[in-house]
């Protein structure tokens, strides 16, 4: 049997190796989307290129810009919501400071309401413009899509960019109210000037029995009953200047012109006389001239106390006790020559004083509390001697007044806008005077009292009126005093 003739084993390889190269090649260029590429050299058979030759490929085109992913976005929207965290949180920030700058308007609302004389404040934005004004802008995003949610975010940030107005500094000062006692319970505003004129209106009248003799058996006296009534009246204007610094500090001057005109009723039992006598004198001129520091020691508020620390020096500008003429020939001590009484009235006190003291306001909505605790000092007198008829002097020596310690208590409270009122109590202990080193002769401590009521009516926001009256409730108080004063503000 004749056997077939076989090609050789590698010839027959050549074409199969070819195809499958050529199959696998196309298969990748379908699956990443791309134009087939070149096929490979052709194979050859024995040295000569194959009849079958694929076609020539053409350029690949550039590859296009490559889009963002799924966690490209998703690591933008943790971003957006890392912003909008930390924007909520600077919001609960600023609610919570627009809070306390609302309280802050309730307090000058009230002090306005209770004020004598209030200084205007500035207005405060409202609650929106303080809370757009104080958060903090949006950082400048990356040049990429903004989702819609995103947008919405940024629209209240633009609107927050707006002027706002400027708290008044008068926030920390303490509420007004109206004023009944010498020492005013709120400082003038820095900057700011006020004069007030004044006018005080008062009357006492006391009643005195003088027993000089011995009694044999109880309700028989032999000798003199002297019985007296002394009735005197007074008027002082006083001219007030005020000035503020920096918010908590104040000046204050006064310079006051006293009229005083007193009526001594006597008649002496027993003598024949069947006639009152009436003894009169008065005098008029300038009194003595005072000075006062005062400064805010804390930050008061709502349900928290203010205090006010102040000092007052009195001078001795007033016509004295010791100038004025005495109704005494030569000595006024069992002198049976005058009345022993003055034939001029003074107009100031003869010694010098320093006075401190602390002032308390308590807010209450919808009263204030106040008081005043305070101390003073009379200075002591050298060589002092007494004028007696004929311009002749008697010598006293050294001479000191008695201290005071004062003391008292009030309330306020605003009617409505422009009026309000306020009721209290003072006192004053004052110690016996001293001469060369010992008590006075006939010296003694009085007690002083005083029931005040007054009311501010507010005209306008430059000037008010206030009025005060007091009764006195010891019998060496003032039966009434009334005080009008207009504070003008400039």
């Amino acid at each position: 049997m004749r056997r077939t003739p076989q090609m050789p084993r590698r010839l027959m390889l050549v074409p199969c190796l070819w195809l499958a190269a050529a199959a696998a090649a196309h298969g990748q260029d379908q699956w990443q989307g791309l134009e087939p590429a070149r096929p490979a050299t052709q194979p050859q058979v024995g040295g000569v290129p194959s009849a079958t030759t694929p076609p020539t490929a053409t350029p690949a085109p550039a590859p296009a810009a490559r889009q963002p992913s799924i966690d490209d976005l998703q690591r933008e929207i943790n971003a957006q919501t890392r912003r909008l965290e930390e924007l909520k949180q600077s919001l609960a920030q600023q609610e919570q400071a627009v809070a306390n700058l609302q309280r802050v308007v309730d307090e000058e609302r009230l002090a306005a309401e209770r004020g004598a004389g209030a200084a205007p404040g500035t207005v405060l934005p409202s609650l929106a413009q303080q809370s757009q004004a104080q958060a903090p802008a949006a950082p400048q995003q990356a040049p990429v899509a903004q989702a819609p949610a995103q947008q919405q975010a940024q629209q209240p940030q633009q609107q927050q960019r707006q002027p706002v107005g400027q708290a008044p500094a008068a926030a920390t000062r303490p509420p007004e109210v109206a004023q009944i006692f010498d020492q005013p319970g709120v400082l003038t505003p820095s900057g700011q000037f006020i004069l007030e004129p004044s006018l005080q209106y008062g009357y006492s009248a006391n009643d005195r029995v003088a027993l000089v003799g011995f009694t044999v058996i109880p309700a028989i006296l032999i000798g003199l009953i002297d019985v007296r009534q002394v009735k005197t009246t007074s008027g002082v204007s006083t001219l007030t200047g005020r000035m503020g610094f920096g918010g908590r500090f104040e000046l204050e001057a006064k310079v006051p012109y006293v009229y005083l005109n007193g009526d001594t009723v006597s008649r002496e039992v027993f003598t024949g006389s069947a006639q009152d006598r009436v003894f009169n004198a008065h005098g008029d001129g300038m009194g003595d001239i005072e000075m006062t520091a005062r400064y805010q020691l804390n930050r008061g508020g709502p349900d928290k106390a203010f205090y006010i620390g102040w000092l007052r020096y009195k001078s001795r500008t007033g016509k004295d006790l010791f100038e004025v003429v005495t109704d005494c020939v030569q000595r006024c001590i069992q002198n049976t020559t005058g009345t022993g009484l003055p034939l001029e009235l003074p107009t100031g006190t003869g010694f010098e004083a320093i006075q401190p003291g602390v002032t308390w306001l308590y807010p209450s909505d919808p009263v204030v509390f106040f008081g005043t605790f305070s101390y003073l000092y009379n200075f002591e007198r050298d060589n002092v001697s007494r004028t007696v008829l004929g311009r002749q002097q008697e010598q006293l020596g050294d001479v000191q007044a008695g201290d005071i310690w004062g003391f008292n208590l009030g309330m306020g409270l605003a009617l409505n806008e422009k009026a309000s009122i306020s009721l209290g109590y003072d006192t004053s202990l004052i110690g016996k005077t001293k001469q060369n080193g010992r008590d006075s002769p006939g010296s003694v401590r009085i007690t002083l009292g005083t029931l005040l009521l007054g009311g501010t009516y507010r005209f306008s926001d430059r000037w008010s009126l206030n009025v005060a009256l007091g009764v006195g409730v010891t019998r060496d108080t003032p039966d009434m005093t009334l005080t009008a004063r207009v504070p003008i503000s400039f």
